[in-house]
């Protein structure tokens, strides 16, 4: 089923709509799931958008590394603001909880470390750059409409950091789906300065996006010093009718 088509400057999920994607690692081709889901609220009388995403490992993988994730972002459905974010993990050897509210008044965010009360901050806003989450950088390729040769720089948020990246297309290919071949331009984000987090280490992240007005992330694979994982996109469920 095609995706609805994007307009304006900014692009989110709508509500309904989800992507499930299978997990592999290495020569494991089903390690886990990752299903990213939209549904709206209201709160004070404004509209929002809460983007959900739910990833587990399964199958040989789970029973010598269990590990389940659950990770809420919400949005300003009116100029697609990251207002709140919150996430949980859980595994055999260590468990996270963690929030972050954003206030673009006073230029701050508070971010709370809910199991370990001392990493908590009061983080300022970099001065440019309209933060978000990677999925929802990647989501934004529907209005970027990048074809190979061009870039676009986005204001990434991981934990309570925020990345400068700039996404690349590289180029043009047709790659193998659940679905059959289908046609996919290659994204690639690189980090600006001084590499941090994963880039610190060598890690690098590859996307392919559909070559088409769905735009949607059909593969990703992040390549790090103890192997590669990688998603690949099962299923896909339109946004609900209006």
């Amino acid at each position: 089923m095609p995706a609805a088509r994007a307009t304006g400057t900014f692009s989110l999920l709508k509500p309904g709509e989800a992507l499930t994607y299978r997990v592999g690692w290495g020569l494991l081709s089903h390690a886990g799931e990752i299903k990213i889901s939209a549904e709206s609220a209201t709160a004070d009388g404004a509209s929002h958008i809460l983007v959900n995403t739910r990833t587990s490992t399964s199958g040989v993988v789970r029973t010598f590394y269990t590990f389940d994730g659950n990770a809420q972002t919400c949005f300003d459905a009116q100029n697609g603001r990251l207002l709140r974010a919150s996430a949980t993990t859980a595994s055999k050897k260590r468990n996270t909880q963690a929030s972050i509210a954003f206030d673009y008044t006073r230029g701050e965010a508070g971010y709370v470390d809910h199991l370990r009360p001392e990493r908590s901050a009061s983080l300022p806003l970099p001065k440019t750059g309209l933060p978000m989450d990677f999925v929802t950088a990647l989501i934004q390729s529907r209005v970027w409409g990048l074809v190979p040769g061009q870039s676009r720089e986005a204001l990434v948020l991981f934990d309570k950091e925020f990345y400068p990246l700039s996404i690349t297309a590289e180029r043009e290919e047709t790659i193998s789906t659940p679905a059959g071949p289908r046609k996919a331009v290659l994204l690639v984000p690189r980090m600006q300065g001084k590499p941090r987090g994963m880039f610190r280490k060598g890690g690098s992240i590859s996307v392919w996006v559909s070559a088409d007005d769905d735009r949607l992330p059909l593969r990703f694979e992040v390549k790090l010093n103890v192997g590669t994982a990688y998603a690949v996109l099962t299923d896909y469920q339109a946004p609900l009718a209006n």
